[in-house]
Order: structure tokens, then sequence, then C-alpha cells
């Protein structure tokens, strides 16, 4: 069974086929990055222009690389939400329209079950059950996972997620767009032992986060120093070992919570080199082990909206039907809601 994946929550248009025999046979993706980094953020009008500019001509790239033809395709599964509801429409009337066309299924997924299930596109893949830290964009989140649409919340922000604080503590510190990936590369600058910043909720007993706090502890040490390139990577070096501690220490209470041994880290913070060399260390000792998505499937992709749509096509009772040529989008959309039974 061959699915087309469509993704377009926010500003990458993902477009991928996933065969449920041969594993992923290709994808496409297009960054609106270089466009929303004039306006220090994402323009959510402009991203939708784009992706109708965007998606058709990726769609065929997606079809040439995989030598598929749109006759080939069994199912199509598109991103339905969480995100900017005008861009959730460009991919589910785009996946409405080719379902209606071909006869075929088309599913909406869960933004966020996409990125948890991505690690499963790697080797080693890891297995049911794990403990997955999900932590993209404005989402952070730990999660049981037992299998597909069987998911325990255990901990989740409850103001700023660590995506949005890399994001706001880099514009403090006067760096551009995307901030996250800006503000970990200028930390590699950074002398450690310069700045100690709070660990928020690092003593909760729960495993809750909340980084609004941490986000201001920069504010006030920055309106305190003479600033200047190092003052700042410094700043931004206490800033993520502070953020890395709290999601590492998280982590490895959840995994000890639930008597589990593996951990799923997904979502752009993903991608973070000392968070990763912190989780290995830690979850080294305690005898687990940690999985990853590979860094192209880290931030949004519609690899892992298609392996998302295989996989719950393929755990679907036989007499649930799904129509076609129908759709609707959903800008908040809780992932408990998407929990089978």
């Amino acid at each position: 069974m061959i699915i087309l994946g469509i993704e377009t929550s926010c500003d990458e248009t993902g477009i991928a086929l996933y065969d449920t025999e041969r594993g992923l046979l290709s994808h496409a993706l297009y960054s609106q990055i270089e466009m929303h980094s004039e306006y220090g953020g994402v323009v959510p009008e402009l991203a939708s222009r784009d992706h109708i500019q965007r998606i058709l001509p990726l769609i065929k790239e997606a079809l040439s690389v995989a030598h598929c033809e749109l006759a080939d395709i069994d199912a199509l599964a598109f991103t339905q939400g969480p995100g900017l509801a005008g861009a959730l429409l460009v991919g589910a009337s785009v996946g409405a329209a080719l379902s209606f066309v071909l006869k075929i299924p088309a599913l909406g997924i869960h933004h966020l079950e996409g990125h948890l299930l991505s690690p499963l596109l790697s080797t080693p893949a890891p297995e049911f059950p794990f403990i997955a830290l999900l932590v993209s964009g404005g989402h952070t989140q730990l999660m049981q996972v037992g299998g597909v649409g069987q998911y325990q919340l255990l901990g989740e922000t409850v103001d700023d997620a660590a995506g949005e604080a890399f994001d706001k503590t880099a514009k403090l510190l006067g760096l551009g767009y995307p901030g996250g990936a800006a503000l970990s590369k200028l930390a590699g600058q950074g002398r450690p032992g310069r700045f100690k910043l709070p660990c928020p909720m690092l003593k909760s007993g729960d495993l809750n986060f909340s980084f609004s706090g941490l986000k201001t502890a920069v504010l006030t040490l920055t309106n305190k120093q003479k600033m200047d390139q190092q003052v700042r990577a410094d700043i931004a070096l206490a800033f993520q070992e502070a953020v890395v501690t709290v999601l590492t220490e998280k982590s490895l209470a959840a995994l000890s919570r639930s008597n589990l041994n593996q951990l799923v880290v997904a979502g752009g913070v993903g991608a973070n080199q000392q968070l990763r060399q912190h989780l290995a260390e830690k979850t080294a000792l305690m005898g687990a082990t940690v999985f990853y998505p590979q860094l192209e499937f880290c931030t949004d992709n519609g690899a892992m909206i298609a392996l998302a749509g295989a996989l719950r096509l393929q755990a679907m009772d036989k007499r649930e039907s799904i129509s076609t040529g129908t759709f609707t989008v959903r800008a908040r959309w809780n992932l408990a809601e998407t929990i089978d039974g």
C-alpha cells in the first residue's frame, strides 16, 4: 500500500510517498524560512499563499523520484491540525481533491502524532511501548506510547514551550529567525560557567514544564550586562544548558516512573546537539536507549505524515470506512483526542 503524505501546517511544504512494504520511497520539502526571516517570524497569509505555489510541483517531484504515477497511490494522509488554519487548508483541500478524483481514502493526521512516530522511519527503530519527548514549536510534552493511537500524557508545558523559549531568547540576544538554530550555534562559542540561569520546575515533583521564567531571567541578565558577542554567546550557552537540564531530567523521571527503557525524542528541538549528548549519556547510565528521527525529519516534513497515515490505516478495523473528497482542518487540536478506544 502506497500512501501520499502532505504536510502544510506552518512554514514548510512537505510531500512524501511511503510504501508499507518497502518503506519511504521519496520525500520533497520546501522551507519558507528565507521569506519569513525578513519579518522576524511566520506571516500566516504569506505562508498559505506559498503553500499553494509549492504543493503541486512538490507532489510531481516526489512521484518522479519514487518512479510512481498518481494511479499507484492507494491512500492519502494530510496534516489536519494543529497549525495555521490557512496553511492547513491548502494541504487538506489538495488531499481531498486527489482523494475524490482517484477514489482513494484520505486520512487527516495530527501533526504531533507525525512527530511522535517519526523515529520509526530510522534504523534502528524503537519498539512499542516507549516514552516520547515531543519538543516541537509551541509544544513540549512527555507521552507514554503503547502503540499507534495509544498515547498517555504524562506532562506538558504550562506556558512557553522549549521551542518558543529558544525563539524568544534568540530575539533578546539580537539573533535572526529562526531563532532556535541561531541560538544553538551561538551557544557553541560560549564559555561554560560564566552565567548560571534557573532550571524551571526541575524539582516540581511532576513531569510538567515551564520556560517563561527562564526567558525572563535572560531578559534580566541582558539588562545588567554590557553586551558584546562573547557575552551573548555565554548567555546563549547558559540558557541552552538550563533547557537541556530540565528536558533531560524530566525525561529520565518519566522512564523511571513507567519502568520503560526506550525514549523517543522528536520535534525541532530534538536536533539540538547538546540535548542529544546529555540524553545519550544519562540514558546509558540507567540502561535505557534514546531514539531520534534523522535530522532531516526533526522539523516538519511529509514523511512523518505519510508514515503516520500508513500506520493508522493498518491499525484500523476493516469495517471502518473513510470518506473521500471531504475534509476539515483543526487549528487547535489536543493529541489526546486522537487516542483509540
